[in-house]
């Protein structure tokens, strides 16, 4: 499958740049998505971080490095990218829980992480409610946290932000506002590769936006998944699409905004929608 494929092709960009500098923009052209969804689908795929995979293979090169030649730690810390000997070393042992100067003792213990490659596997027995729109674009008025390039650094911060929005009340206040669809917070993920990536919570809303701001969602078609339980499950939710739907839905990532819509405020037994933008991959039919 061309999906699968190109996957692959971006795990084979990895293996070649391991001793250079790898892209993430570029990964994301040759699988043919943004660079965050690349990095959302390699996680949920992998269970991992992309850049933890990255780490995890540098380190496995770097300790046959050393084991087979009389390279200095120094050369091979510089090979795979680490201007510094210290995070070399704070690297290499939290992989191989040893130091790069031991893995030339007689019996050293190490770790080898092989390269990833992906397929196409059945998985899971629960059905799965969607919905295919194509909606026209719309407004949402809100407050925003900039994103980071590699996602799994937001894990931290996101949170936060919700959190600071409760507390202050821009939560009510937004709350007051909605006027448009869809219903309900929203928190919305502008990740596409020609606008700078940001985290809005926010509200569709044409009201004047006041002390708020502002961002138009632009016209697409979105795969709309329903789902409710703990905030936690959302996370659940959307492994589900990347690993079960996705793969053999006929549909790839679109160049828009990630949403999550929370249709209740109760954090413990949530009802919430998770909208991904979709196009139809090369060579389907309607």
């Amino acid at each position: 499958m061309e999906w699968i494929e190109r996957l692959n092709r971006a795990m084979e960009y990895i293996e070649e740049n391991l001793a250079g500098k790898i892209e993430y923009e570029e990964l994301g052209r040759i699988a043919c998505c943004s660079s965050y969804h690349f990095q959302r689908m390699f996680s949920y795929m992998a269970g991992m971080p992309l850049s933890e995979y990255v780490r995890r293979r540098r380190m496995s090169l770097a300790a046959v490095d050393l084991q087979g030649s009389d390279a200095k730690i120094i050369d091979v810390a510089q090979k795979y990218g680490y201007s510094s000997p210290t995070a070399f070393n704070r690297a290499f042992q939290s992989i191989h829980g040893a130091a790069p100067s031991a893995v030339r003792a007689e019996g050293a213990v190490l770790k080898s992480f092989p390269p990833i490659t992906f397929k196409i596997t059945v998985k899971g027995v629960e059905e799965m409610n969607y919905r295919i729109e194509t909606r026209e674009a719309f407004r949402i008025t809100g407050v925003w946290a900039p994103l980071e390039k590699e996602i799994e650094k937001n894990f931290g911060t996101i949170p936060l932000k919700w959190q600071e929005a409760a507390v202050n009340g821009t939560l009510q206040k937004l709350a007051a506002m909605m006027d448009g669809e869809p219903k309900g917070i929203l928190g919305v993920s502008t990740c596409g590769s020609r606008e700078p990536w940001r985290y809005y919570i926010a509200v569709a809303s044409n009201m004047d936006r006041g002390e708020f701001e502002e961002y138009v969602v632009p016209a697409a078609t979105w795969a709309i998944f329903s789902g409710g339980g703990t905030n936690q499950s959302i996370q659940e939710l959307e492994q589900r699409i990347v690993t079960e739907w996705l793969p053999t839905s006929g549909y790839e990532y679109g160049d828009a905004p990630d949403i999550e819509v929370y249709l209740n405020p109760d954090p413990q037994n949530a009802q919430y929608e998770v909208w991904i933008p979709v196009v139809k991959r090369q060579g389907e039919k309607n």
